[in-house]
């Protein structure tokens, strides 16, 4: 297995999924909820993200053949996805959005495991895309197994951050996530630009 991949394809799961800017999210889901509780919740809204990952990993490309639409058209369609995300962690609407999902779940007073911690936030439209690109890269079995290995080991990161997210915000504050969250921007626009690119590619338009 190609060496760049792997290491592309571990970046891009850890930046778009972003464990390090679901923690203050997190403590605000889950503020005043005893420590036992906020454990379990916090396994259920990893492994629910998880299954959704892994269901559209291997459903999405069959489903997109279905309706006509080609690996490389969704390729660029999600390179475009993912390069307006890395605006809104450049602009910090991302944060604000995601904080208008805390306060939705905080009203509806309900599990928030499912919603909005698995989803939108840990399998939302940018990990599913991603996810869907990555495994079209590598088609194989092989391939198809390092994407899930390497999107657990992601998940499993947000899972311990989960935990320590006392500690995390403590360490960083909010200055120190602002920061880690730009840069992690900068890094998610290249990546998109990558993604449009290899898509072009497969027209021939790009060499």
């Amino acid at each position: 297995m190609d060496t760049a991949f792997l290491i592309t394809t571990f970046v891009t799961l850890l930046v778009v999924i972003d464990p390090l800017a679901l923690t203050p999210m997190f403590i605000a889901i889950t503020r005043g909820i005893e420590a036992r509780r906020r454990r379990i919740i916090a396994m259920r809204a990893c492994v629910t993200a998880t299954f959704i990952l892994i269901t559209f990993a291997i459903v999405g490309e069959a489903l997109l053949g279905f309706i006509g639409i080609s690996m490389s058209a969704f390729r660029i369609a999600g390179g475009i996805l993912l390069f307006l995300t890395a605006l809104d962690m450049l602009s910090d609407k991302r944060t604000q959005k995601r904080q208008e999902r805390t306060a939705e779940a905080e009203e509806e007073e309900h599990d928030p495991s499912v919603f909005p911690l698995a989803m939108p936030l840990l399998a939302g439209p940018g990990a599913i895309t991603t996810v869907i690109l990555l495994v079209g890269q590598r088609p194989d079995w092989f391939g198809f197994a390092w994407v899930m290995g390497l999107m657990l080991l992601t998940l499993g990161l947000v899972f311990v951050s989960f935990l320590s997210a006392s500690f995390v915000e403590r360490a960083l504050g909010k200055t120190g996530i602002n920061i880690t969250t730009r840069l992690l921007g900068m890094l998610l626009a290249a990546l998109a630009v990558q993604f449009v690119l290899d898509g072009l590619r497969g027209f021939g338009l790009a060499s």
